[in-house]
């Protein structure tokens, strides 16, 4: 069903040029699915209704560095091809984009304006939007991973033809960067698009929000918070979903079924991630927000490219081949990556083909004092032998491990203000009794403190110095480095 633009022309109405320019603005600035599900229905939906939905939010990250190789008009076609190629994989599986703000977007799933939950039943439409959501997240993952390859199956994915201009001038920016001789062994080793998103199932209200004249569809409520909590907490090129999400993947064998397809996918790759666990590519996690009070939300992360440990090796050598820059950014992307023992294999492998040699007997008396003690005494101080058993005994992985096991114990101070109601009789006599209780949980808890902060401004710092002047070491012996402007 279409909306009726006929004109016909009265003494009292407006202008045909206005009404034409009125027309393009809705049809340009209206949802269409809005529209639709409008007139399928037949009237305004006004009075806000509760519904179980899916919600998700989508950001881009790192896209600063790109941003100053190209010229505002570019960086407009660039934003404009992602979310077009991501807004038909999101059209595909059904879902609703709600808004776009600046490099982020919101959408969803059910509700009354979705057609295919409309006449589900409560389980039936569970199961639906657990699905649809799900793979709508993997796929604009992936669909990022293509786009940052220049590979014109970007172009291929079910995409409307009246669409594909936006995205072949978005498409055809990136290739010529990659391609560029100048400036594409920068790009490809500096440079990658890569998107957060977090997703979430509930309750919600959703309805038309806003004053007289600005009303927005909307939907509002606790899952919704938490969904851009979830965003904001994801890996980067990864997916955070709630724990409730996960129960319900679970519970429709739709979980399986990704880990099976994600572990062929894999094989076929003869990837380091053939031999990813299910535990693995559904890692759960407890995340604590440190500006929201300390909120906490159990959570899992999910991989979604097969071919991660390999990209991030690839982009790791040509790292390797610029300059301190590059080395600096080789140890953030160890930093980012320490909880991944598959990304980290790739990269030790490389290291060991390339002969940059980790001093790990090194890296394992900073992070394990008291044990390197023990291997001290066991080898009679011998730091041949240590070094020996300790690179044969321990991964890169292994050692980043046991410095996130530090971290853990490393627990984020309390409040010190005072927690319940105190009786006040005056000024003095409370600021005398608290003084004192202030004071004696500092002694208390001085060693706490102390531990965070050798911690991080020693151990963390020491770590990845070392694994930084091995690569520069490498990088003054090889002879082979290439300038950055």
């Amino acid at each position: 069903m279409a909306l009726n633009w006929g004109y016909q022309p009265h003494s009292t109405e407006i202008s045909r040029d206005e009404y034409e320019l009125r027309r393009q603005i809705e049809e340009y600035y209206l949802p269409k699915q809005l529209i639709d599900a409008v007139l399928e229905m037949g009237h305004l939906p006004t009075d806000s209704t509760e519904a179980r939905i899916g919600v998700a939010f989508m950001d881009i990250a790192d896209y600063t560095y790109i941003s100053k190789f190209l010229s505002p008009k570019e960086n407009q076609d660039v934003l404009n091809g992602l979310y077009t190629a991501f807004n038909s994989v999101l059209r595909r599986h059904g879902g609703y984009l709600n808004k776009i703000e600046g490099d982020s977007l919101m959408f969803h799933y059910g509700g009354v304006i979705d057609p295919k939950t409309r006449d589900m039943t409560a389980e039936e439409a569970k199961r639906h939007i657990a699905r649809e959501l799900f793979y709508t997240c993997v796929e604009m993952q992936r669909v990022c991973v293509l786009f940052n390859q220049a590979n014109d199956r970007f172009l291929s994915e079910s995409v409307a033809p009246h669409e594909r201009p936006t995205l072949e001038r978005a498409f055809q920016i990136i290739s010529s960067l990659r391609t560029n001789m100048d400036l594409a062994s920068s790009i490809n080793a500096l440079f990658q698009i890569r998107i957060r998103i977090g997703a979430n199932i509930g309750e919600v209200t959703i309805g038309n929000f806003g004053p007289e004249g600005s009303k927005q569809w909307d939907v509002v409520g606790l899952p919704v918070i938490e969904a851009k909590r979830m965003e904001s907490t994801a890996p980067a090129g990864g997916v955070r979903i709630s724990a409730r999400f996960y129960e319900i993947l679970e519970e429709t064998g739709v979980a399986d079924a990704y880990f099976q397809r994600f572990k062929k996918e894999a094989d076929a790759l003869f990837g380091y991630y053939r031999d990813i666990s299910k535990h693995e590519l559904f890692r759960r996690s407890t995340v604590r927000i440190a500006d929201k009070n300390n909120a906490e939300f159990d959570s899992y992360t999910i991989q979604v490219n097969p071919g991660l440990p390999e990209a991030i090796s690839s982009q790791a050598e040509l790292l390797l081949r610029r300059e301190w820059h590059g080395a600096r950014r080789l140890v953030e992307l160890i930093q980012y990556y320490r909880g991944n023992r598959f990304v980290l294999s790739a990269i030790e492998d490389l290291f060991r083909r390339k002969g940059i040699q980790l001093r790990k007997r090194t890296i394992f008396e900073t992070i394990n004092p008291k044990k390197y003690d023990l291997l001290r005494a066991r080898f009679e101080n011998n730091q041949a032998k240590i070094e020996e058993f300790v690179r044969a005994r321990y991964s890169l992985f292994d050692l980043l491990s046991d410095l996130g096991k530090y971290q853990d114990t490393v627990k984020q101070l309390e409040d010190n203000l005072p927690g319940e109601p105190v009786s006040f009789r005056s000024y003095a006599e409370f600021i005398e009794r608290e003084s004192k209780r202030i004071i004696g949980d500092f002694e208390r808890r001085k060693d706490a403190i102390l531990r965070n902060a050798h911690f991080h401004r020693v151990v963390f710092p020491m770590v990845f110095h070392s694994v930084f002047a091995s690569i520069v070491e490498y990088q003054n012996r090889s002879g082979q480095l290439e300038q950055v402007e």
